[in-house]
């Protein structure tokens, strides 16, 4: 049986909302859940507005010389250009207009607006249409792919416009409303559509695989139906508070399916300023990947519970290295804040700035200690990971693992299902560094270290800690 693949959606989309009207708690006093609503959605829908975005996208036309040439594989090959080129001359470009459209929140009586990134990004033109109908060109301020935040510009003033809530107080069950316009610019009545749903959970993550370089690792979830057209538009409560920025929605056909994700505003409320002065966003970093603990794990290292997380690699120059950290410390606290797992590890450092100094307590061969690092600056981009291609295999396996020899180590080609191997989670392509602590850089270190090995053993991959039972 055939597994379904299931897709996730970065749609556009937009929400805001006009905070002004619930200055306290008191004025939800003698609401009702419909009237509550109504009100957000006459009241906050002011500051909505639609961002329709133009791009032109200049491509090869080599259907002059062959219509079937036109599209194929190799129409963008330097190669095959170079070809044409020498024999036909330059082949001449087509110019293709790329629409886009998302929504967004002022959050400025001047005419500032927050907005997803990927809204804006490589945008020639920005027009942006409010609820009462005009329009007006768009400017980008500042932008953080990272976080996947941006700020545009209107000439405009004394504008309604969002207040901005508290994310951190979001409780799962809490009323949510959603609030779209991506169609204003196109419609006779360029009002925004609500939607209403709850706090469907907190700290959500899509993944490397799906963030594709940016940090969707503590979204908001919720049912409110977010649909395409409404990224860069706020999830609000029910006083008004703008407490998330919609993002993406998972989905199994493109369309709504009751899962969709918001961008805490706390994540914005951070760096708003910087945006709309236009600077770089410098993310904290410190160049270590961790892990959480998981049972085995806090048994084989004697720990007395599961808070904390486990160093797996040190980047080489990193701050992590300055300070003297290393694979297999546990860290259990950063300055004042007492980690639980990986996803508070990495907020706790996000949010530091560049060049602080920062305490950190570990526990190495048992024994707790302190570091002092210095917080550095995110790269821009971590290096690509290059593909490996097996150059010799060991023979045979050794508890469920074959492996095999490559460009930058020792790889596990195959695992047995049902194996201790598989049973501790280790899968093909991972790469093998460490087996009981005992480096592995090639076959003969592999083949060293499991000659004759008995009894529990700990193995350290790419991927992390992994408990192999005998």
């Amino acid at each position: 049986m055939k597994k379904k693949i299931l897709f996730i959606s970065i749609i556009f989309a937009g929400v805001a909302f006009c905070p002004q009207v619930y200055a306290d708690k008191s004025s939800l006093e003698g609401f009702g859940m419909e009237d509550a609503v109504i009100n957000v959605a006459n009241t906050s829908g002011k500051a909505v507005v639609s961002i329709s975005t133009e791009h032109i996208a200049r491509i090869r036309d080599y259907g002059v010389y062959n219509n079937s040439f036109a599209g194929s594989p190799f129409s963008e090959d330097e190669f095959f250009r170079r070809f044409f080129s020498d024999f036909f001359g330059e082949v001449p470009e087509r110019e293709f207009k790329q629409i886009g459209l998302g929504s967004g929140v002022i959050i400025n009586p001047d005419g500032y607006i927050l907005t997803n990134e990927h809204v804006v990004a490589s945008a020639d033109k920005i027009v942006v249409t409010l609820a009462d109908g005009r329009a007006f060109k768009g400017e980008v301020k500042g932008t953080d792919s990272r976080l996947d935040l941006a700020v545009i510009k209107i000439n405009a003033r004394n504008l309604p416009f969002g207040l901005l809530g508290d994310s951190d107080a979001l409780k799962v069950g809490q009323w949510a409303v959603a609030i779209g316009n991506p169609y204003a610019f196109a419609m006779e009545n360029p009002e925004p559509t609500v939607s209403v749903g709850v706090i469907s959970a907190l700290h959500r993550s899509l993944g490397s695989a799906l963030a594709q370089g940016r940090d969707y690792g503590n979204l908001i979830q919720t049912d409110a139906a977010i649909n395409p057209g409404n990224s860069g538009g706020p999830l609000v409560s029910l006083r008004g508070e703008i407490v998330g920025i919609n993002t993406a929605i998972f989905s199994t056909t493109g369309g709504y399916q009751g899962i969709g994700f918001a961008i805490p505003i706390n994540n914005a409320k951070r760096i708003i300023s910087q945006l709309i002065a236009g600077k770089r966003i410098a993310h904290g970093w410190l160049g270590m990947v961790v892990q959480g603990l998981n049972e085995q794990l806090v048994q084989y290292f004697g720990l007395a519970d599961a808070r904390g997380v486990l160093v797996i690699q040190v980047l080489q120059g990193s701050p992590a290295e300055a300070c003297g950290l290393k694979a297999g410390d546990i860290i259990r606290q950063i300055d004042n804040i007492v980690i639980s797992n990986a996803r508070e590890f990495l907020n706790a450092i996000d949010r530091l700035e560049a060049g602080h100094r920062v305490k950190i307590i570990v526990i190495r061969n048992s024994q707790q200690s302190g570091l002092e690092a210095i917080v550095g600056i995110r790269p821009d981009e971590a290096e690509a990971a290059k593909p490996q291609q097996p150059k010799s295999a060991a023979g045979g396996s050794w508890r469920g693992m074959m492996v095999a020899q490559a460009n930058e180590g020792v790889f596990v080609v195959r695992v047995v299902p049902g194996s201790p191997a598989d049973a501790a989670g280790v899968s093909s392509g991972d790469l093998l560094l460490e087996i009981n602590k005992q480096p592995v850089a090639n076959l003969i270190d592999y083949k060293n270290a499991v000659t004759g090995l008995k009894g529990n053993c700990l193995v350290r991959t790419n991927r992390g800690y992994f408990l192999l039972r005998d």
